[in-house]
């Protein structure tokens, strides 16, 4: 019997360390970044097949893509104080457990993909998986200070697998969604860089800040963080969006630009890790705004605020 109940109250745990290697956070973001490619795709609501089977089958690929970079970066992360109580370097799980349970997800997900929406979506999630789980953290990580620059087109890709999973083709509007996450990883991740720059100099990672200093890394995010205001526009100049996005994008973006100016010339040790966080709520929110100004376009509004 006490056999029995240590083994029913260890089940929940075990599950729990599962879950981690999914990084479930990180993986919500993903989903909803391509669930917002799968219902801008139509006009009206997506077919029920693509909206379900589709997200399903996309955060599945992320979460198998999440759990081969813990494997990959296990002696890393036995070293990072972020990254320390990770199942795999508490020895709470082990490599073989964590690429069984990866590739179940995998598996599971190129099924769905390929049967239940279409074989484009399949090949182009595969795609983005290897380009994170093998190309980014097994080769580029280690390899190159752009790092981030390069490896997150893997990153980028959700609204383009969102969009596919409805049309069936790689639509010009998913390409500019692509672009603004794009654009928006490079100064997201180097705010983390900066916050982190001595572990990653320890465990040999040439993260930008570690190879080219601090002050050149903050020079680089506010580039970019004046790039993606630019590149937020494009919905709106290309007409895929209207009022409702272009209010949100200029209030969330200057508030990023914001936070970008202080970083370069008014730096405190806080920074780093502020912009990090509010740039994960400032995509939530951007991508966000595109499904409101979708659903309610500008002459609807229009029309309301005349009533």
């Amino acid at each position: 019997m006490n056999s029995l109940s240590e083994l029913a109250s260890a089940a929940p745990i075990a599950w729990r360390r599962y879950l981690e290697l999914t990084k479930p956070r990180i993986v919500a973001l993903i989903t909803f970044t391509a669930l917002v490619g799968t219902l801008l795709a139509s006009p009206g609501w997506p077919p029920l097949r693509a909206l379900v089977w589709g997200t399903l089958g996309i955060a599945l690929a992320a979460a198998c893509a999440a759990a081969i970079n813990h494997v990959l970066d296990r002696r890393i992360d036995e070293q990072m104080s972020r990254t320390r109580s990770r199942p795999l370097p508490r020895g709470q799980l082990t490599e073989r457990n964590a690429l069984l349970f990866a590739a179940a997800l995998g598996v599971l997900a190129m099924t769905i993909l390929s049967i239940l929406v279409n074989p484009l979506t399949a090949a182009l999630t595969f795609a983005s998986l290897i380009g994170y789980a093998v190309i980014y953290t097994g080769w580029l990580k280690r390899a190159t200070s752009q790092n981030i620059v390069i490896g997150g087109a893997a990153g980028a890709a959700p609204p383009i697998l969102g969009w596919a999973a409805v049309t069936n083709t790689v639509d010009p509007h998913a390409l500019l969604l692509f672009l603004i996450i794009f654009v928006w990883t490079p100064p997201h991740f180097w705010a983390l860089a900066i916050a982190r720059k001595d572990e990653y100099a320890r465990v040999g990672i040439p993260m930008l800040p570690v190879t080219h200093g601090v002050e050149y890394t903050r020079l680089q995010i506010l580039l970019y963080s004046v790039l993606l205001l630019v590149v937020t526009m494009l919905p709106v100049i290309t007409g895929m969006s209207g009022l409702i996005y272009l209010g949100a994008a200029l209030i969330l973006g200057v508030r990023f630009l914001v936070y970008a100016v202080r970083l370069k010339f008014a730096p405190q040790p806080h920074l780093p890790m502020r912009l990090f966080r509010y740039s994960i709520s400032y995509l939530m929110w951007l991508f966000a705004a595109l499904l409101v100004d979708h659903y309610l376009p500008t002459d609807r509004l229009l029309a309301l605020l005349h009533v």
